[in-house]
């Protein structure tokens, strides 16, 4: 088991360079924690991973916390949540400075074509990689994989119903039942977004709409961008469709989790405040969500009917963040180059011994930018 400082200094260092959004970055926590430093235990990931799966948030997030928690128990979590968070909530806070500055960043369509294509081939290794650790050789697993991907693939959406039935088919699969039981800026800069200083009014449906965000959508980070869509451009009107595009393309082409894209919106609305205030507002329910249930999920964590629970729920997310994969895919992989760069991430992924995916999303935003920038 690592100290604090050595989870917490991984954690800073993954939401500084961790690209690809949820589905990459809880692969990125199986390879480093669970295979490579053999921090955590297999039992550990998959039981944080099903947790994570359940309760609502951001995923990548959730399970970074609950490992925080295996850890550190309150202080792990907090701790190892903020330093996971915290980095990318800095680079969207510079991000969101120049797009306001600067009207606009067209280059970052640019660089989104290419960051886009090489992520899908980020996110294929790793939906790989974190099938085949957590499904072993049992065929039912494999069956709830597969049902939970096409699921997916075909709907576009995480249900969370569908890891609830998975959980208790493996529940059973475990133990059958019985038979009868079968400050520093003056202060109107530091609520100036796109359409003048924010009033209170502004700032309390901000905390409120995006705590609605963190506590009522499942799945991954990315699970999320529907429901903002509805609220930030058609209910609020806070921002066009354009500038809608343009904050989840700020979420994609920065490291830590794709959630962080509440900050760029909140800036954009209220400054400053606005981007902490959603922030905050987002990720504080997930973080009562995981240390809450944590205490009774790992006391009961080894019983065997809740150890076929987990099982059924990691299939299923497995097979979800799968599907994913697909549905993310068929949006990003729109051409040939688009194609070119998946596979070659892909491939360097599997072929090139310490392959960095950092510097693989460099170069994919380089190309992006020559041919689209």
């Amino acid at each position: 088991m690592p100290s604090l400082f050595e989870l917490t200094s991984y954690f800073l260092r993954l939401g500084a360079t961790g690209f690809g959004g949820p589905i990459a970055l809880v692969g990125y926590m199986q390879r480093d924690l669970v295979e490579d430093r053999r921090w955590f235990s297999a039992e550990d990931y998959k039981e944080g991973l099903a947790l994570a799966q359940l309760a609502p948030g951001p995923l990548a997030a959730q399970l970074a916390i609950y490992l925080g928690w295996v850890q550190g128990r309150l202080l792990g979590a907090t701790v190892v949540g903020l330093a996971f968070v915290v980095p990318s909530f800095f680079m969207v806070l510079a991000l969101s400075v120049a797009y306001l500055r600067l009207g606009g960043m067209p280059w970052m369509q640019g660089m989104f074509y290419g960051v886009g294509a090489a992520v899908i081939g980020i996110i294929a290794r790793s939906a790989w990689k974190l099938a085949r650790g957590t499904m072993g050789k049992s065929r039912l697993l494999w069956v709830l994989f597969a049902v939970s991907a096409l699921t997916t693939a075909v709907t576009e959406t995480e249900l969370v119903s569908l890891f609830l039935v998975a959980g208790a088919i493996g529940a059973v699969a475990a133990k059958p039942l019985p038979r009868v039981a079968a400050a520093l800026l003056p202060w109107p800069l530091l609520l100036t977004g796109l359409h003048g200083p924010a009033d209170g009014g502004t700032l309390w449906n901000i905390a409120w709409y995006f705590t609605q965000a963190g506590a009522m959508v499942f799945g991954s980070g990315l699970a999320i961008v529907p429901f903002l869509h509805g609220g930030v451009v058609g209910e609020f009107g806070w921002l066009t469709e354009q500038q809608f595009l343009d904050a989840v393309a700020v979420a994609m082409i920065t490291p830590g989790p794709v959630v962080i894209t509440v900050a760029f919106i909140g800036y954009l609305v209220a400054g400053p405040v606005g981007a902490t205030l959603a922030a905050i507002a987002t990720f504080l329910p997930c973080y009562l969500f995981v240390v809450g249930p944590a205490p009774v999920f790992r006391k009961y964590a080894g019983n065997v009917r809740i150890r076929g629970f987990v099982d059924g729920v990691t299939a299923a997310t497995s097979g979800a963040i799968a599907g994913a994969a697909f549905v993310l895919g068929r949006r990003a992989v729109v051409d040939i180059p688009t194609a070119l760069i998946a596979l070659g991430a892909l491939l360097a992924l599997v072929y090139v011994k310490r392959a960095s995916e950092p510097v693989l999303i460099l170069v994919a935003a380089a190309i992006g930018l020559a041919l689209r920038g």
